[in-house]
């Protein structure tokens, strides 16, 4: 665990996220759909079967679907921080996806999605699932990456910038994929992947994109974030830029989410490793068909 200040107000996403979903609206987990298909595509082809699953933070249980749709997991535990919709059976499991409630090597597949951003050390929360894991188990996870809503960024930090002489922060921060990579490796999975997904999404203005945040409960927890609401005269001067700066020939605006997927393997003896330096059998330059020369 680190020693920073909170980034995100945790209380404050889970209040969120229980508003939306009881007033929810149909289509507004779209982005969410999207996610939990590309994740239950990636789980089939995954040669081997798992005992115990974790639904990390699955609030919906769209990604408890997409692993039973897979058929890799003998049991489905769902994870999340709250009983949140009442058209869903209560979650088995009421737990902070930034504290995790469970032993060490006690489950053998962990799947998470549009979730971790959130939480606040990612570092630990990443330890304290490969720990989870029994060896061989497997970490598969999908979060908002770089770029995501980067001309809603745009737009309103230049709106208040215009209008009031300085910008407070309305967007969360997103990591890249090199970044998360990295925090793979220093929490100690084996194999560690990630890679980058873009999905771009249109909506007739800049409105209909907030409406869609708010109704997903994906509007900004962050701690030091402003309490003062956006004045009308700020937010419209946004939807003026976006639509000047962020917009098709058709006139309808573009926002980007980029999705970076995680996966990574608790440790086995029955993995593959690399080999030691001077091990190879076959030159590189034989491979290319070229000549080798030494330096001086």
């Amino acid at each position: 665990m680190t020693d920073q200040p909170d980034l995100f107000d945790r209380s404050l996403l889970g209040s969120r996220r229980a508003r939306a979903l009881k007033s929810a609206k149909p289509g507004s987990d779209f982005l969410l759909k999207v996610v939990a298909d590309d994740l239950e595509d990636r789980l089939h082809l995954v040669n081997r079967n798992f005992s115990t699953a974790i639904d990390l933070g699955g609030h919906t249980g769209l990604v408890s679907q997409a692993i039973r749709n897979a058929g890799k997991a003998e049991r489905v535990i769902r994870a999340d921080l709250f009983v949140a919709d009442h058209h869903l059976l209560p979650p088995d499991l009421i737990c902070d996806d930034g504290l995790l409630p469970l032993r060490d090597q006690s489950i053998d597949l962990l799947v998470s999605a549009l979730s971790l951003q959130f939480v606040n050390d990612l570092p630990g929360a990443l330890i304290q699932i490969r720990r989870s894991l029994r060896p061989d188990g497997l970490f598969l996870a999908t979060l908002p990456g770089a770029g995501t809503l980067s001309e809603l960024r745009d737009s309103l930090t230049r709106a208040e910038l215009e209008l009031k002489g300085g910008a407070a922060a309305r967007v969360l921060p997103f990591a890249d994929t090199r970044d998360l990579g990295s925090l793979l490796q220093r929490a100690g999975f084996a194999l560690p992947v990630t890679d980058l997904d873009t999905l771009i999404v249109r909506y007739d203005s800049m409105f209909g994109l907030m409406a869609d945040l708010r109704a997903m409960g994906a509007t900004s927890v962050l701690r030091d974030r402003s309490r003062l609401p956006l004045s009308r005269k700020v937010l419209f001067r946004a939807a003026e830029l976006y639509a000047q700066n962020h917009a098709d020939e058709d006139g309808r605006i573009r926002a980007t989410f980029g999705f970076v997927t995680l996966s990574g393997w608790a440790p086995h003896e029955s993995q593959q490793k690399p080999l030691r330096p001077g091990a190879a059998k076959t030159r590189l330059a034989d491979a290319l068909g070229t000549s080798e020369q030494k330096l001086k």
